[in-house]
């Protein structure tokens, strides 16, 4: 018997038709792959699995019995858990405090340790060696740790049994290392009868995990096949996108002219400076959580003689403004350049946040749709158009594609050499291998400094990975 199987579930927003009839089914100890562009409707059947979104229509059968009115409290006492993509963890409390909110049953004296003992048992499990303190507040940890509370928190257990976790983008802010223990993980709980369902762009994690993998296009299934002997290429077509193996790569030299943008000098004689020239793409390289992300805060704070505008990772906290609309947090970065007598003048704002989301294909009916109501990928590449329709002359990037499907990382990658060639700069921080390829210089931090410079023709895995665990340096030479 399914442990989930919905028929013709359809989901409206006003005129916006988010799910168009879906067919689903989901067997205990199963783990299917849902796969599909930004806006395709997977985080909304996920929602609506989840019990946080209302369906407008369409049959749900869960456990075998018939389900009418279905909400997050009826998901969770029925064992179904949800990571959200964009994390519902209460910023405010606690790990552990954040344990005893999905479980009624840790009540009384006592409950406090038992939570903590809980949450640190699951975190053990599956990260080992995490470094997390479960008393920390959610709010002082890094959005990858975060990820890894929230995570572990959908495993716990007390007198209701996990029967099913849905998982919507759970590695997006996670390194190397971590992601490696969640795939294990989510195969080691299905051994024990757990059903997963795997949403992520990353389709190599689809592959190495699914038994099942389910493509998603415009709210409606188009393609349900086994995981077994599918390709990367295959899940590709599957999406009906085209995708360039290996990232775009350099297309034309560097439009470097000499003049250096970015001097951004180490904290001490171990920690190398950080430059970057006039058309250049700097990469920051390494495990995650080796000081990247702050470096790129410090030269944003330092950098005064040229504009420049950073795109956050973290869109939730640190991006959007989750009350405005597409329009508006487009263009917050450009007010003073839409400005005429002290003024801002509505119809050139508008029609600049017209060409920067048709530039990055924003998938919503207009420029005043709210920017929450788009999926997380979108988001994304509204804060991705905000940047580049500055006169930012040097855009920092942490980990930007968080979220981002594969067809639109390659256009946004093309976007990025074409931007990087008109002269502007660019400081990418990434968590993922293959888009340092696109990059023409380097550095790789281990334990907070700068290690190694790479040059672009010398870029390579493993002499990333050798930096990254403290390997022999070759000395490239600080261009």
């Amino acid at each position: 018997m399914p442990l989930i199987a919905t028929r013709a579930i359809a989901k409206n927003y006003g005129a916006v038709r988010a799910l168009a009839g879906v067919d689903f089914v989901l067997a205990p100890g199963e783990v299917v792959g849902l796969v599909g562009h930004n806006g395709a409707g997977k985080s909304t059947l996920m929602n609506v699995l989840a019990g946080t979104v209302q369906r407008s229509s369409g049959d749900f059968r869960y456990d075998g019995a018939e389900i009418g009115p279905w909400g997050a409290r009826e998901a969770q006492a029925g064992g179904l858990r949800c990571i959200f993509q964009e994390l519902s963890l209460c910023a405010n409390l606690t790990a552990t405090e954040n344990t005893r909110i999905i479980h009624a049953s840790l009540k009384g004296l006592g409950w406090r340790r038992r939570a903590r003992a809980l949450i640190a048992a699951a975190l053990d499990d599956i990260f080992p060696g995490h470094g997390i303190d479960p008393d920390r507040k959610v709010a002082e940890l890094a959005i990858g740790e975060r990820q890894m509370v929230e995570i572990a928190r959908a495993f716990t257990q007390t007198s209701i049994p996990v029967r099913g976790v849905i998982l919507d983008e759970p590695t997006s802010a996670l390194g190397h290392t971590p992601t490696e223990q969640l795939l294990a993980h989510i195969r080691k709980a299905a051994a024990g009868g757990i059903a997963c369902i795997l949403i992520t762009h990353r389709l190599n994690e689809i592959l190495a995990v699914s038994d099942r993998v389910t493509v998603m296009m415009d709210g409606a299934v188009v393609a349900d096949r086994p995981a077994a002997g599918l390709a990367r290429s295959d899940l590709v077509t599957m999406m009906g996108s085209i995708e360039a193996h290996g990232g775009t790569g350099r297309v034309s030299a560097p439009a470097v002219d000499g003049a250096t943008v970015v001097d951004h000098a180490g904290r001490d004689a171990a920690d190398r400076a950080i430059r970057a020239r006039r058309g250049e793409i700097i990469g920051f390289a390494g495990l995650d959580g080796h000081g990247q992300r702050e470096r790129l805060r410090a030269i944003y704070a330092a950098t005064s003689d040229v504009p420049v505008a950073y795109v956050a990772g973290d869109r939730g906290t640190e991006g959007v403004f989750p009350l405005w609309s597409i329009a508006d947090n487009l263009t917050i970065r450009s007010l003073k350049a839409l400005q005429r007598g002290g003024f801002v003048v509505p119809q050139a704002a508008r029609a600049l946040a017209e060409q920067w989301a048709a530039r990055l294909k924003v998938k919503a009916p207009d420029v005043d749709t709210p920017v929450l109501s788009l999926s997380g990928g979108n988001q994304q590449k509204v804060l991705f158009a905000r940047a580049l329709a500055s006169d930012a002359q040097v855009v920092l990037l942490d980990d930007p594609m968080r979220g981002v499907d594969v067809g639109t990382k390659q256009e946004v990658y093309a976007l990025i050499r074409a931007e990087a060639d008109k002269g502007r700069s660019f400081v990418w921080h990434t968590t993922e291998m293959d888009e340092l390829t696109n990059c023409d210089r380097l550095y790789v931090f281990r334990e907070g400094r700068v290690v190694e410079e790479i040059p672009g023709a010398q870029i390579d895995h493993a002499r990333i990975l050798e930096a990254s665990f403290g390997g022999a340096q070759t000395g490239a030479s600080h261009g």
